[in-house]
């Protein structure tokens, strides 16, 4: 097993006690050394950016090394990372407020310039219950670790206060309580902490009143935000209540227009059902006259009178019967859309007559000019004369007919 050149305590290092960031290029590893000293690092080829962190991880190793209601410390080698993210500093929050970990010793080492002042303002947030350090090397923070763990009280000059009590010392305190004062700004949102400020002939009263005015313009800008939030609740509050009544209206209308479509629905049905049965009594009735008139032409072709005579009776009674066919035909032959067709054409065309009509509807149902002339008692000239007038009354072009017009007037019902 491998163990710490520092301390001889064995190392605990497994395969899945690693963390790879969505979208990151770099992994993060935990190892145990001992039994409850934790060490940080992460692989990289470059420098990187921490920006996301999971106390997951934390967990695991844990869990898998059955360690129990212990203090914890933790090395954390700062190799290649030359900045912090605000939402991994976030995390760190996680960690120390709401994890439920006891770190009773943090020690950074290896630290970038680049981020030394994010770690330093770490330290100086971090809870009584916590001691944070920073150190140059993996020895010298195992070895000030072991001190700690051990309750041997640092030397002067291994803590981040370099000088001696007095002036050095009290700046350095300043300078901690600054930094703490921002971090509890910007890393915890804390808009309503009690700024320390120093005497007003200290030289760093200035420095602590700009974050005493900072933190009162935070405050103002989070009231205006929350004020803007609500302004903006109470509209869409109100537009929403309006799309409400504005779509129970359309649902009454829907609700009205379909027993208006019902209703519409059940005449038509009735009027259908009669329509049915005047169809069928004009049937009979037609059905009656052909067959009186075939009996006539039977009777007159046994009549003894000039041929010529007697052949132009015959075409007579024939034309009779055809046409009362025809009239047959028609009438059983007319759908609810045709009906339809002819309300629409009277609507748009109020100036047609019942006969002109009528010649539209033949035309619609692919009569021809003779069998229409015959049906309304016409001669085809006449027929010929009803259709010029009807072209004009239509608006029409002259290169375009009635059939085609009227085709395309029954499409749009489609």
């Amino acid at each position: 097993m491998q163990t710490c050149p520092v301390s001889n305590l064995p190392v605990t290092s497994k395969h899945n006690w690693k963390s790879v960031p969505a979208g990151a290029d770099y992994v993060k590893r935990l190892e145990l050394i001992g039994d409850n000293i934790f060490h940080h690092f992460v692989e990289s080829e470059h420098p990187i950016t921490l920006n996301s962190m999971s106390i997951d991880l934390v967990h695991k190793v844990l869990e898998e090394s059955g360690i129990k209601d212990s203090s914890l410390y933790l090395l954390w080698d700062m190799n290649n990372i030359s900045n912090i993210s605000y939402h991994y500093k976030q995390g760190i929050n996680d960690i120390v407020y709401r994890s439920g970990l006891d770190f009773a010793v943090v020690v950074f080492y290896n630290i970038d310039e680049s981020c030394r002042i994010i770690i330093e303002t770490f330290a100086a947030m971090a809870p009584n219950t916590m001691t944070v350090l920073l150190r140059d090397d993996y020895r010298d923070a195992m070895t000030t670790l072991l001190d700690y763990r051990s309750g041997k009280l640092p030397e002067k000059g291994e803590g981040l206060a370099t000088d001696d009590e007095g002036e050095g010392a009290d700046e350095e305190s300043m300078k901690d309580e600054f930094l703490a004062t921002i971090a509890r700004i910007s890393w915890l949102n804390m808009l309503n902490q009690k700024i320390f400020l120093p005497s007003v002939d200290s030289p760093f009263y200035p420095y602590f009143k700009a974050i005493d005015h900072m933190q009162e313009d935070l405050r103002a800008r989070d009231e205006m935000h929350e004020k803007e939030m609500q302004h903006l609740k109470v509209e869409n509050e109100q537009k929403l209540s309006q799309k409400i009544i504005q779509l129970n209206a359309q649902v009454e209308l829907g609700k009205k227009e379909i027993q208006r479509f019902e209703q519409e629905k059940a005449a038509l049905k009735s009027r259908i059902a009669a329509q049915e049965m005047e169809l069928t009594r004009i049937s009979t009735a037609v059905g009656e006259k052909a067959s009186t008139l075939h009996q006539i032409c039977d009777q007159i072709k046994g009549l003894d009178i000039e041929q010529s005579n007697k052949q132009r009776i015959l075409e007579q009674c024939h034309t009779m019967i055809e046409t009362e066919l025809t009239e047959k035909r028609l009438k059983t032959e007319l759908t609810v859309g045709d009906s339809e067709f002819l309300s629409k054409l009277q609507k748009k065309h109020p100036n047609l007559n019942q006969r002109e009509l009528r010649v539209s509807l033949m035309v619609k149902l692919n009569y021809d000019t003779r069998e229409i002339a015959r049906s309304i008692g016409i001669s085809t000239r006449g027929m010929e004369s009803i259709r010029y007038r009807m072209h004009r009354k239509l608006n029409l072009d002259k290169h375009k007919s009635i059939k085609t017009y009227l085709s395309e007037l029954a499409a749009e019902m489609v």
